[in-house]
């Protein structure tokens, strides 16, 4: 039965961590949440993984620090450096939810865990390192703008002792440790996957219970390239991943390689076919397209003859459900179309999203019902089995579609040097490589003098601070 007031949430800071935010939405799919799913950008986001994001993810939200609530710029302006943090923080204000669950993007989900929303907040499991303090990348909680304005009051005065969302969260929730037995999530709730376990028989037997996979560190699953015929990571030469950690970055890849993947394919090829436009809005039937002039029987002026679409602006407009028909029987309408990934017929190929100088946003109704529709995605197998999983490893669950959700990309607030990424696709490899366009320095100053800083980026704190370190020596 699906519950409407209670969600998961995560966030995905860059193109690179929207790709592991589209596989733990597509893992919470796959075993069945009754949950909605939420996702927290940032402008840095390109448009293409907005709406991407938005076939899997009940609301994408953008959280823009520099456009914010006076409470929450001021927070920011004084503790630059915790900007990330902050905007992590943001999951608070999602008060049409009476709780919410919090993954981070490069957690991976193995069983179904909407149990964790019968735990009160802060509910957190202990961190590997200190258990004392719990790990932040899986805690319940309660959104409330009270405790969102004392979080931020917090990291104005005390910062964060080790500069991020832990330590934050950590020192503000303080008597996690010792004041309530209920409030600590069991460990196979955040299983690190990366740890080196000295106590080999727990994992032994205890790891095949794990639910919720964290890949700590640096090295994150999208870093490593992908064999689909053998179903395996591809050595990196390092010698330092463990057999069970190999299992679970398998595991995150097989959900991208049968899940992902043909989701691009098929945005992709709904671009290159959409009808071109002079409104930057994304419509079906049914659809409200939210940045259209109504015509005078109240229909969008932009909608596709015979679709009866109503327009945003109209009263019934913005009341109307997504349809239960056919995804992809729906019209599109974009100012600008990313070019066609390309029959995937060659051995070795690479599929380079162009860069666009704009992106739109997506904001979906939080109120507007799922749609009963599932994406037929196309699962493609390997041709042969996957690599061994390791003694106590997890469990292979079957893979499923996620419905289609609806698009309104109806701003653009994405910079245009917003990071890109380039899927590398061949018979026996897959990789996710950056892609950032090289601004000029007078490009640079201009954006400065427009005010659009990436704060969060190559113009954070740390970064400048660095640069007039260099300059005084």
């Amino acid at each position: 039965m699906p519950v409407s007031d209670q969600a998961f949430v995560t966030l995905a800071t860059n193109d690179m961590y929207c790709q592991g935010a589209l596989v733990l939405g597509q893992s919470l799919r796959n075993h069945r949440t009754t949950r909605k799913l939420v996702v927290l950008i940032t402008p840095q986001v390109s448009r293409l993984l907005r709406v991407i994001l938005s076939r899997l993810f009940d609301e994408v939200i953008e959280v823009d620090l520099t456009d914010s609530a006076d409470y929450i710029h001021l927070a920011f302006l004084k503790r630059p450096e915790l900007g990330v943090t902050l905007t992590k923080l943001h999951c608070w204000t999602l008060t049409h939810y009476s709780k919410c669950v919090f993954l981070d993007a490069d957690t991976l989900v193995l069983s179904n865990v909407d149990e964790l929303f019968a735990r009160t907040e802060l509910s957190a499991a202990p961190d590997p390192g200190w258990p004392d303090c719990f790990n932040s990348g899986v805690f319940v909680f309660r959104p409330s703008l009270e405790t969102h304005g004392l979080l931020l009051q917090h990291a104005a005065d005390h910062g964060s002792f080790d500069g991020a969302d832990q330590g934050l969260l950590n020192s503000f929730f303080s008597s996690w440790s010792t004041a309530d037995i209920h409030k600590h999530l069991p460990f196979i709730y955040n299983l690190s996957s990366n740890t080196a376990y000295t106590y080999s028989p727990a994992f032994k037997q205890f790891g095949s219970s794990a639910k919720v996979v964290h890949f700590l560190g640096s090295a994150k699953p999208w870093n490593y390239k992908y064999n689909p015929q053998t179903g395996s990571v591809l050595d990196q030469g390092s010698g330092s991943v463990s057999q069970h950690q190999t299992s679970f970055l398998n595991l995150w890849w097989r959900v991208y390689h049968r899940s992902i993947l043909p989701l691009y394919e098929r945005i992709g090829h709904e671009e290159v076919h959409a009808s071109p436009g002079h409104t930057t809005c994304l419509t079906g039937g049914g659809v409200p397209c939210a940045n259209s002039a109504p015509t005078a029987d109240g229909m969008c002026a932009d909608s596709t003859p015979g679709a009866r679409e109503p327009c945003a602006n109209s009263p019934e407009g913005s009341r109307q459900p997504w349809p239960a028909e056919d995804p992809l029987e729906r019209t599109m309408v974009v100012e600008e179309s990313c070019a066609s990934p390309g029959a995937r017929h060659s051995e070795d190929q690479m599929i380079g999203w162009p860069e666009t100088e704009t992106s739109a946003g997506v904001m979906c109704d939080p109120l507007s019902p799922a749609s009963p529709q599932f994406a037929d995605l196309t699962e493609t197998q390997t041709s042969s089995p996957p690599a061994d999983k390791a003694e106590g490893g997890p469990r292979e669950e079957p893979l499923e579609a996620s419905p289609e959700r609806p698009v309104d990309a109806t701003r653009d607030p994405s910079p245009p040097d917003a990071l890109e990424v380039d899927l590398a696709i061949s018979v026996s490899e897959i990789s996710i490589e950056e892609k950032v366009k090289v601004l000029s320095p007078e490009e640079q100053r201009r954006k400065w003098e427009e005010g659009r800083i990436d704060y969060m980026g190559k113009d954070a704190f740390a970064r400048i601070q660095e640069k007039l370190d260099r300059f005084l020596q």
